[in-house]
């Protein structure tokens, strides 16, 4: 992920990346390189993480960054975030996400984000998923930031699969970060 997307937050700021991920591993892999980088290029980074899977991104973070450049790290739990008024809806998460980012807006301070998106069930309404992105991607476009929404390749059907390609300009893929062809404004 180094160069090529490094690069492209360099040229541009309002970054909306989708990224299907199949092991864990190489998942860990992208967000700890993500998090290095930014953290690198001076950005705070907001990583919206479940805690089991963020205690791992933690150890091996603190083995590449410094205890000060660690406070660049802000951790916002996922359940939290997503579940924060009862169930997924859309306008609480907003309001949850415009409150973490308000200081980094009003002080004019780079910052960057890794979202992690799970559900318990697949059982869900994806069309809620679909209302979400939009707002992300409103979301990204106004604050001139970059976010990589990462879902689990294997919990995706096609549906949803569809939805997430349409709502994400960028796609990360084998550590590229290619344009969406299916990408709607």
């Amino acid at each position: 992920m180094k160069n090529k997307m490094s690069q492209l937050f360099v040229d541009q700021r309002n970054t909306h990346v989708l990224y299907a991920y199949h092991d864990m591993e190489h998942y860990i892999d992208q967000i700890v390189s993500f998090t290095q980088e930014g953290v690198l290029a001076g950005d705070y980074v907001i990583l919206i993480e479940n805690e089991r899977v963020y205690n791992q991104i933690h150890k091996e973070l603190i083995t590449r960054l410094s205890k000060d450049q660690m406070e660049y790290v802000h951790f916002v739990n996922n359940f939290d975030f997503y579940f924060s008024s009862g169930s997924y809806h859309p306008p609480a998460i907003q309001d949850y996400f415009n409150k973490i980012v308000q200081p980094y807006v009003e002080d004019k301070i780079a910052f960057r984000s890794w979202a992690h998106v799970e559900w318990a069930t697949i059982e869900e309404p994806l069309h809620i998923i679909e209302d979400f992105e939009k707002i992300v991607d409103d979301a990204v476009n106004q604050y001139s930031f970059p976010l990589i929404c990462a879902y689990e390749a294997e919990q995706m059907p096609e549906y949803l699969k569809k939805i997430l390609l349409e709502t994400h300009p960028y796609i990360l893929v084998e550590n590229e970060c290619i344009v969406s062809e299916q990408y709607q404004t």
